[in-house]
């Protein structure tokens, strides 16, 4: 391939992203955003064309790449943007086999569509499947090679099995808790799977069927199990309190939380009294009490156990409460306790609702740097925390819009592309509360933009035409 001028380069990267921005407006999929930006500029490799398609730069790659050998407990790789600027221009240049497998794996393609196919080729011998299963802590593939793990259908089946359990034994029994129990797994697990609206409405009807076997089971003293099911109300409990925050119900959101923490206290769980009063902190925060958002997250620091528990308080619940008051020295040493609890404990992340990773670590640092005014460092941990999530999820949608956030005053352009990627790819009826809170800010930040660039516009018009998750009759828009 010929060497192409670096302004010719820079024109390939505009004419790709406008490509690109034209193929969400029409749905397209990444293979076919990649054959029209190939079939219109025919310098770009296959390589460089599925980075374009995707809308990355190659330090973002290499920022995926990177989490992906971290998820993998392995140390992060020496890759640069020069190594991967060669694999893509010069065709004497390639990456080996262990390079290959990140990129295959960060892309979601086989060797061949990245044009990494050869004679000996490691995968040449076993085709890869359509439909891939990720279990474990590789990275994800894209939306239509994923089989979920759950499903709509999925959420009215445990309920519908725990209503069995009851027409059983409706006083309540040990399989009856273990089902609770289970159902409590289910929904924190596939939290983020659900529209907030679908999955608050599901969790109600279950919380519902609970409470004449607690009180039936709870007549006079306490019987077997009942322990058991008080935890579980509680859970569910809270499950509620984030969902309504997430519609952007604040009153609902304190009154489930503080039923949350009652059963929590009432059954000695220190980690759900602690994570209610942690939830509480941010429902305060998000209303601009801050004063109550400060309690609160003291005392859940005081509730939560060590490791993964308090690690979480440290940063969901006290770092935004440190950052709002302006204090950066003690926010750092926030971010810090929250790095020494996490080392300290032996899983050091969980999956789901009510467990705690380093993606959503590192999101709530980028938008406390952010919000310290530390742009630069908000960027980098806004950047590390979007490549631990697949694109389309609710961590992904806030990593991003708390980066675009960052890069409004230095790059506009830049930063309403980023929104409007979130718009395209995640559907309104699942913008959570947060998400629509962050799209306002930038929408506001970018509105004293001088000569604003046509995306600058077009997310305005969006986020105007931008429909509520719950219509003016009170019924959801899922």
């Amino acid at each position: 391939m010929p060497a192409v001028a670096r302004s010719r380069r820079a024109e390939i990267r505009r004419e790709a992203a406008a490509i690109r921005n034209r193929g969400q407006q029409h749905g397209w999929g990444v293979h076919r955003t990649l054959t029209a930006i190939r079939g219109t500029l025919p310098e770009v490799s296959v390589l460089e064309g599925w980075r374009l398609a995707l809308g990355w730069s190659r330090a973002q790659t290499i920022v995926r790449i990177a989490a992906l050998y971290r998820a993998d407990g392995l140390r992060s790789p020496a890759l640069s943007e020069s190594m991967l600027c060669r694999w893509e221009h010069d065709p004497h240049e390639r990456p080996g086999d262990e390079y290959t497998v990140m990129l295959c794996r960060v892309y979601g393609a086989r060797p061949e569509q990245l044009g990494l196919d050869r004679p000996g080729d490691p995968f040449a011998a076993r085709p890869q499947p359509r439909v891939l299963i990720r279990y474990g802590r590789h990275a994800p593939q894209p939306r239509e090679w994923v089989e979920p793990m759950t499903t709509a259908a999925g959420l009215p089946a445990v309920r519908e099995s725990l209503s069995l359990a009851l027409l059983a034994d409706p006083t309540g029994s040990t399989t009856v808790a273990e089902l609770a129990e289970a159902a409590v797994e289910h929904y924190a697990l596939h939290y983020s799977k659900h529209p907030p609206q679908i999955l608050f409405n599901e969790v109600h009807a279950t919380r519902g069927l609970l409470n004449q076997p607690l009180a039936l089971a709870t007549a006079g003293a306490d019987a077997p199990g009942a322990r058991d099911l008080r935890r579980s109300i509680g859970y569910l409990s809270a499950l509620l309190g984030n969902l309504a925050a997430h519609l952007d119900d604040g009153p609902g959101a304190r009154a489930h939380l503080a039923t949350a923490y009652a059963y929590g206290q009432r059954t000695g769980d220190m980690r759900l009294t602690a994570w209610a009063c942690g939830a509480r902190s941010m429902v305060a925060l998000a209303d601009r009490q801050l004063d109550a958002a400060a309690q609160h997250a003291e005392e859940a620091l005081t509730l939560a156990p060590r490791g993964l528990p308090r690690a979480q308080i440290h940063s969901w619940a006290r770092l935004p409460v440190l950052a709002q008051q302006g204090r950066g020295q003690d926010a750092d040493t926030a971010l810090a306790a929250a790095l020494d609890e996490l080392d300290a404990d032996p899983v050091g992340s969980a999956a789901g609702r009510f467990g705690f990773d380093e993606a959503e670590r590192a999101l709530h640092e980028a938008e406390a740097h952010l919000i310290l005014g530390r742009s630069d460092q908000a960027i980098r941990t806004a950047e590390t925390s979007a490549a631990q999530k697949p694109a389309g999820t609710p961590g992904w949608a806030a990593a991003t819009l708390v980066l675009a956030r960052a890069e409004a005053a230095g790059r506009p352009e830049d930063a309403a592309q980023r929104a409007l990627d979130v718009l395209a790819r995640v559907p309104p009826a699942r913008l959570r509360s947060t998400a629509r809170r962050r799209l306002s800010q930038l929408d506001t930040a970018l509105a004293t933009t001088a000569a604003p660039a046509a995306s600058v516009t077009d997310l305005h018009e969006q986020l105007r035409d931008l429909p509520a998750p719950i219509d003016p009759y009170g019924a959801s828009t899922a």
